[in-house]
């Protein structure tokens, strides 16, 4: 299995992805401040279910691939390094898209369609499908086997990173909707130190991991 040494660079390396504002938390910020704390906790549900459908599919189609060669995960690797560094820009040129969750009108719908809409938007977001294609087969051990099984535990590690930092993001949507009503611009600087972040993970990426 994962050594506890991979668990904790993996788990420290989850949380600074998923703490970054992306898709998925805008969409749960938008639904706490349109329609409070019950929705964004179903949203939050709705996008881990999402979000591990991704894992599922990266480790069954990509995993054993990887696992036999080098060239393919470099391939991935740079290719997700990319891709991240892409997404970092455009969050900092548009960190001030962040204000939209704001203007969400109220609005109420049933829980079966939050948790759906929330799915959808896990399921499709691009963040967390290019992280675990270009991030996670690095942190298996392929001398201890079960690569696919290493992969799942890992990405369960993710989930719940993720389900707990969502729902901090949510609730505070929902609590702190005039604090932030009166000044929309600390929520861009989120966006833009969220940016940077994003562009130092790409690197980092793009300059580590196996070489053998």
């Amino acid at each position: 299995m994962v050594s506890a040494e991979r668990l904790l660079a993996f788990a420290a390396m989850s949380f600074l992805i998923i703490v970054v504002p992306g898709p998925s938390v805008l969409f749960v910020i938008g639904r706490a401040l349109a329609q409070g704390r019950r929705a964004a906790l179903t949203t939050v549900v709705g996008n881990t279910l999402g979000a591990y459908v991704l894992i599922v599919a990266v480790a069954l189609g990509v995993g054993s691939i990887v696992e036999r060669s080098v060239l393919v995960f470099t391939l991935l690797k740079l290719a997700g390094a990319a891709y991240l560094v892409y997404l970092g820009v455009k969050a900092w040129r548009q960190r001030g898209s962040l204000r939209t969750a704001f203007t969400a009108e109220k609005s109420t719908q049933g829980g079966l369609r939050t948790l759906g809409e929330g799915f959808a938007v896990g399921v499709a977001n691009p963040k967390t499908l290019v992280f675990f294609a270009a991030v996670l087969p690095q942190f298996v051990d392929r001398t201890q086997g079960h690569v696919v099984v290493q992969m799942l535990a890992l990405g369960l590690v993710f989930t719940l990173i993720a389900v707990v930092c969502d729902s901090v993001w949510g609730l505070l949507a929902a609590t702190g909707r005039d604090w932030f009503a009166r000044s929309p611009r600390r929520l861009s600087l989120v966006g833009g130190v969220g940016g940077l972040t994003m562009i130092g993970l790409g690197v980092t990426v793009a300059v580590t991991g196996r070489k053998e």
